[in-house]
């Protein structure tokens, strides 16, 4: 198990590039199973999940190769010779329910273990299966899931949830199936944009894109391909917040402004603005880090919601920025039930929070943070103490960064080149 040791209260300043969007990255490569030919993947980001997903692609026999170019892949599964999920491999990643679609369209079946992931509560998988049946798929389930198909076919489908993994599932055996599927509540955050992007360009015919109603019509077989994966949205979010608690100024480069839209609304109830310079954007300092109140002196709520709300995967970073902020605000985390447990260690490091139920923060601040010994539970809450730890007084140890480093690509050398007293070492 790993661990950063932190030194705070040094102001974050100078110029980083937004790495590739783990949540695009992860469904693409699964995709790549969808044809024989080779599949070229840029701006993959060099994270612990990637490593595991191509690691499965590998035992399942795929071919992947790691490109001269910094996050470029090829991966060619000319040769499958397995639809069986590796147990170890499984239980690592969340991802691993994403080989569920492309593997029944590929091969007619699959054995999935249960995936693993965060711990932040409940993370339903009905909505894969009820979608993957609908389109001809037999499912057993008996400690693994059991999934066979002699023929996939169009149908309508309505989806219980706008999940996003169930979605890309559903796209990915949809592009194969017989005739034409129309995929309604569908999730439409900018990963699935990207999955539906990528699949046009190996020869898929994907309508409605960023949209809830996706229609598909099925081909007989895809192509090879090359595709350039968006920049993490979510990442970009945090480096937004870490500028701004520690009054730093941060230049992001390739943020991708358009998928920030609620996003800056929601820092902006805080008072933390940015200035955007065509794909970049700059957080100055000088912010003014006051709660801006709703109408009447009202309490202002930042809550997250399915795309084009609020980022779920940003509730845990903007949490923390509302405790360096002077001014009331109700965190409302409405999508998963265990996500806001966390905020216990923000609490013993001198924050000022009311935790009302699983879903519910009162944050009222500025709070004087003091370095604190910490265990990160999820990626997000993870990043979110890193944050905690850089902006207090003295120093903080945070264990269990493994899975940290899961959704954030060479966190520690990247913001050491920004001036954090940052440092990792093996336990």
């Amino acid at each position: 198990m790993n661990r950063y040791e932190i030194e705070g209260s040094y102001p974050i300043r100078g110029r980083i590039r937004a790495s590739g969007n783990k949540n695009a990255a992860l469904p693409c490569i699964a995709a790549a199973l969808l044809t024989d030919e080779p599949v070229v993947l840029r701006n993959i980001p060099d994270i612990e999940d990637v490593h595991v997903m191509l690691e499965v692609l590998s035992q399942l026999g795929a071919t992947v190769e790691k490109l001269p170019g910094h996050g470029e892949w090829r991966i060619t599964t000319h040769d499958i010779t397995s639809s069986e999920v590796p147990l170890e491999l499984a239980r690592k990643i969340r991802a691993s329910i994403l080989l569920a679609g492309p593997l029944l369209a590929r091969t007619g079946r699959v054995q999935l273990p249960p995936p693993g992931g965060d711990v932040i509560g409940r993370r339903r998988l009905d909505t894969h299966f009820l979608a993957l049946s609908a389109l001809g798929a037999q499912v057993e389930i008996d400690g693994v899931f059991n999934l066979t198909a002699n023929k996939l076919v169009g149908v309508e489908i309505f989806l219980d949830e706008a999940s996003v993994t169930a979605t890309e599932n559903a796209i990915m055996a949809a592009v194969l199936a017989e005739g034409r599927t129309v995929i309604q509540n569908a999730a439409s955050e900018p990963h699935v944009q990207d999955l539906c992007r990528m699949l046009n360009s190996m020869g898929a015919k994907i309508t409605g894109i960023g949209s809830n109603i996706l229609t598909i019509s099925g081909v007989s077989r895809l192509h090879g391909s090359e595709y350039k994966i968006g920049s993490d949205f979510m990442e970009v979010g945090s480096f937004i917040g870490l500028a701004a608690v520690t009054r730093g100024d941060l230049i992001i480069e390739d943020a991708t402004p358009a998928n920030l839209k609620m996003t800056r609304l929601a820092f902006a109830k805080l008072g933390i603005h940015w200035e955007r310079d065509g794909e970049d954007i700059r957080v100055p300092s000088g912010q003014a880090l006051r709660v801006v109140p709703d109408m009447g002196g009202m309490i202002p709520k930042i809550d997250d919601a399915p795309w084009p709300g609020f980022p779920p995967d940003l509730t845990s970073i903007i949490t923390v920025v509302a405790t360096q902020v002077e001014g009331t605000v109700l965190i409302h985390e409405k999508m998963f039930d265990a996500r806001m447990f966390f905020v216990d260690k923000l609490i013993a490091m001198g924050a000022r929070i009311v935790l009302c139920d699983p879903h519910r923060a009162v944050v009222s601040g500025p709070s004087r943070l003091s370095g604190s010994e910490m265990t990160s539970p999820d990626v997000r809450a993870g990043m979110a103490m890193v944050i905690a730890a850089i902006c207090a007084e003295g120093t903080s140890t945070i264990h269990n960064v493994y899975q940290i480093e899961r959704g954030y690509e060479n966190l520690v050398g990247r913001l050491r080149r920004l001036g954090a007293r940052i440092s990792g070492d093996q336990e």
